[in-house]
């Protein structure tokens, strides 16, 4: 199917577009969960931040599943259809490492989040803000400006998770004595990090997308 093919079809499409609308919203509540959990203060608030994450991971799970059953059905796709496997599920690889991240957090009784936590989750909240930004305009290609920039600022999210990352550990073995305390916190920051690699996964994808639709 040639390029020209895939752009006559890419504006009129009414099933793709809404289903990868409907994956980056709930992608973006997930990123608010994950940062609001590690701002909580109480143990009631904690369950609940827990319970809605496996709520929104479960539904990103159907949105995935109901997106590869519509592929194996329809013929016409808005663009390759390897393309919208990678999409998908580089979108729910990240919803994985959020709910990963809460669990560890459930699992392993840390209550006292430090600021590179809580930093690392604000940073996975405003990549799946700028996720579902470029998502959104996916879907008319007119303003491939603005994916551009937002596929930018998750590069550079990334970039500066890393630094967050390295940072929390090498405070961890230089003032923390509990080796299992460590050892949670090292996983607990793992996770959150591994979420923004995700994220730019993702815009990885869109930005291949985009290239050949260009």
């Amino acid at each position: 199917m040639s390029i020209p093919f895939l752009k006559y079809f890419v504006p009129q499409d009414r099933l793709f577009f809404p289903l990868f609308d409907k994956a980056a919203t709930n992608l973006l509540e997930g990123g608010n969960a994950i940062s609001e959990l590690v701002k909580s203060t109480t143990e009631e608030e904690r369950q609940k931040w827990f319970r809605e994450i496996e709520r929104i991971e479960h539904i990103g799970d159907e949105i995935t599943h109901e997106i590869f059953i519509e592929l194996g059905k329809n013929f016409i796709t808005p663009f390759d259809r390897e393309d919208i496997h990678r999409l998908v599920s580089s979108i729910d690889d990240v919803l994985d490492y959020i709910h990963g991240s809460s669990k560890r957090i459930e699992l392993y009784k840390v209550h006292d989040m430090n600021h590179d936590i809580i930093k690392l989750a604000e940073l996975i909240h405003t990549s799946t803000r700028e996720l579902r930004s470029a998502v959104l305009e996916m879907k008319n290609m007119k303003k491939m400006r603005d994916i551009t920039d937002a596929l930018v600022r998750i590069n550079s999210i990334e970039n500066h998770a890393d630094d967050i990352f390295d940072h929390a550990v090498a405070q961890l073995f230089d003032h923390e004595k509990d080796a299992v305390h460590i050892i949670k916190m090292k996983e607990i920051l793992s996770a959150l990090e591994t979420a923004t690699d995700k994220c730019e996964d993702a815009a990885n994808v869109i930005e291949s997308i985009i290239v050949k639709m260009a």
